[in-house]
């Protein structure tokens, strides 16, 4: 698909100068492309019957970004909202993807005035993240094992392992090459923003991936290096991992409308609070969050927790005199 060379322009400079990772550059693409679909349309530059996917944003240039106002910036956030039913942290995420265009159009002298500067992100959700409980992860864990005679049996555990150990975001996963495994246990992963963390093993992962490179098939060709290949023997890709984990969560009853690979992350991160006592900072470096305020969703969990915390004032078991 033919984009807008200005948007072309913008999306080289994250990856080759701001060193955005290439998964968080396709996302700003999308954002962007629906918002100047919408811009298009709104200012009827568009064949009112053409569906809105199938709305062509080759042909705009920095003239028609010109045209765009504060207004404009509100009434797409308004659509997305009423139209599209985007959450608070999307639209967030949709205001964030305007500003940065934006930013870079006026820092580079392309328009003269930044209609992104008063654009207010949305008040956040105020949600507590989804997550397994341990006797589900029981559970799940059994069914990957069940089928001894599932040549990709020793795979997916090792990778269940390190989503539900680790705390690894999907893209983490992935990219994993075996030659960053280092020590026999430590890992090291590109997280957001294309940096870079060492990720500790913990006997469970060790073993899992000591017994799962047993059996894995040795190839020479551009992904010789993956340490999770494919039936095709390539590097597994983020949609065959989503994939797998999905056939594992319907087999174990769990709806994968509600759980993804995404909350294996978010059962690690509860699982390590609750049962670990890990302490918040460790947390964060841990899950590769740049903010401890991203962080803090998981002490906010653990009812457990906050009951023993109340029954251990002094004057919890103080009785009436009579």
């Amino acid at each position: 698909m033919k984009i807008p060379q200005v948007l072309e322009d913008y999306l080289n400079y994250l990856e080759s100068i701001k060193g955005t990772s290439p998964n968080t550059v396709k996302e700003y693409f999308f954002d962007l492309r629906t918002f100047l679909r919408f811009m298009k349309i709104r200012f009827k530059t568009v064949d009112s019957e053409t569906p809105f996917n199938e709305v062509d944003i080759s042909d705009i240039d920095i003239s028609f970004i010109k045209k765009i106002y504060i207004q404009d910036l509100h009434a797409y956030i308004s659509y997305v909202d009423k139209s599209r039913g985007n959450s608070n942290t999307t639209k967030s995420r949709k205001v964030s993807s305007i500003r940065s265009f934006f930013d870079y159009l006026f820092k580079i002298g392309l328009i003269e005035s930044n209609p992104a500067t008063a654009l207010e992100s949305p008040k956040a959700d105020d949600r507590q993240p989804v997550y397994l409980t341990l006797p589900q992860v029981e559970s799940l864990l059994n069914k990957v094992l069940e089928n001894k005679n599932d040549e990709y049996r020793k795979r997916d555990y090792a990778i269940f392992m390190l989503f539900l150990n680790c705390g690894l975001r999907l893209s983490e996963l992935s990219s994993i090459n075996i030659d960053k495994i280092r020590d026999n246990d430590t890992l090291s992963v590109i997280g957001k923003g294309n940096k870079e963390r060492t990720v500790f093993l913990n006997k469970s992962c060790i073993d899992a991936i000591k017994d799962y490179l047993g059996v894995r098939p040795v190839i020479h060709n551009n992904d010789e290096k993956a340490l999770f290949l494919s039936k095709r023997k390539n590097r597994m890709s983020n949609r065959a991992i989503q994939h797998m984990i999905d056939r594992y969560l319907d087999k174990s009853g769990l709806d994968t409308s509600v759980y993804s690979t995404h909350k294996l992350r978010h059962t690690a991160a509860t699982l390590m609070y609750k049962y670990g006592n890990v302490d918040i900072r460790a947390l964060q470096e841990i899950l590769g969050h740049v903010s401890v305020s991203t962080t803090q969703i998981y002490t906010h969990i653990d009812d457990d927790r906050l009951r023993s915390a109340i029954n251990s004032n002094p004057l919890a078991n103080r009785s009436i005199k009579k």
